[in-house]
């Protein structure tokens, strides 16, 4: 029985890599970031994480690279990871944004709705949410089942009927001052208890 639990186990990693790496072909064919000379900015993590962090758009270092929560502000994350002792490679990243040439409104909807599927995909049990913009933006996106979460850093919210969700400040507002970093810190240390209450499977 154990061995045909694994085998399930690892056709829905594959089908999650196989699915995730469709909706990066899709970023990659975007028509605005063709029309440019930059890239767009990819998700990167584990593709069945428990956790999940969106941010809203790319620093310069995430657009130079073009990937999520590169650059400081992902060495700020890693960092805070390792002191609440949780394995950074579980962890799923995403934005919102992920075109760096954007409209007036500074967003790219096509691209931004695919955001939907990669939380359907992943399926984490838990979805970090960086910012008060992703966190509007978030809540615009229609995430079928899911409750519009409240600014409330710090506060374990229900999200869907199977995931949970922290907001925090954004990390990059909060890597050159002392009191936004504090803030930051305050509520993403939140998520080691969640952490820590979690089954073992």
């Amino acid at each position: 029985m154990r061995i045909a639990d694994d085998e399930i186990r690892e056709k829905y990693l594959e089908r999650a890599i196989r699915e995730l790496g469709e909706v990066e072909r899709e970023v990659r064919e975007c028509a605005s970031c063709q029309a440019s000379d930059r890239a767009p900015v990819l998700s990167s993590g584990h593709p069945q994480a428990d956790i999940m962090l969106i941010g809203y758009e790319p620093s310069e270092a995430e657009r130079q690279e073009g990937v999520a929560f590169y650059g400081r502000s992902g060495a700020a994350i890693l960092a805070s990871l390792r002191r609440l002792e949780i394995d950074p490679t579980t962890i799923y990243g995403t934005l919102i944004v992920k075109c760096p040439k954007v409209d007036d409104q500074h967003t790219d909807t096509p691209l931004s709705k695919l955001l939907i599927r990669e939380i359907a995909i992943v399926q984490p049990r838990i979805i970090v949410v960086l910012g008060e913009r992703a966190l509007g933006a978030l809540n615009a996106l229609d995430v079928p089942l899911a409750r519009p979460l409240r600014w409330a850093p710090g506060e374990i919210q229900r999200f869907t009927p199977g995931s949970e969700a922290i907001v925090t400040p954004d990390i990059h507002q909060s890597l050159d001052e002392e009191t936004a970093k504090r803030a930051f810190w305050t509520a993403f240390r939140q998520l080691k208890g969640w952490y820590d209450d979690q089954p073992p499977w």
